[in-house]
């Protein structure tokens, strides 16, 4: 028994967080179950697609300044288990927010050839905590 196989299938297939690979130029190769929960976009929309799709207009030059540098450079700040929280929307265009962490993936000659990254969806966390501080500022006036 392939024990490695049997978890990375269970994990990859998992409905809970979101696992999406995109090649060099940022395109979508991998669109896991939980993407497919989170985003609204089944797996024949994603593929091929651009991150665009998951990506908020007005933050779209800052994440491809970033992602383009990682690709030439092969280094992120954010590569070592760092949680990344930022905005993403889904496909009926209602805004998330997401926490991630990214993993690059190389060829066989060690060349960095995309990022997967594993995201989680904290809105409900984010609104939460958004509205205690809202409470405990007004409390505070």
């Amino acid at each position: 028994m392939d024990v490695d196989h049997i978890i990375g299938n269970a994990i990859l297939s998992a409905r809970s967080d979101s696992i999406i690979a995109a090649d060099k130029e940022g395109a979508i190769i991998f669109w896991s179950p939980g993407a497919e929960r989170i985003f609204g976009f089944a797996k024949a929309e994603a593929i091929g697609q651009s991150l665009d799709i998951i990506i908020p207009e007005r933050l779209r030059k800052r994440h491809w300044e970033g992602y383009h540098r990682v690709m030439e450079t092969g280094q992120s700040r954010y590569e070592q288990g760092d949680v990344l929280a930022v905005p993403g929307i889904a496909k009926n265009g209602r805004q998330l927010s997401l926490e991630f962490t990214i993993i690059p993936f190389q060829d066989e000659s060690r060349g960095l050839i995309g990022l997967v990254a594993v995201m989680r969806d904290v809105t409900k966390k984010f609104e939460e905590t958004r509205a205690l501080r809202r409470k405990l500022a007004d409390m505070t006036k």
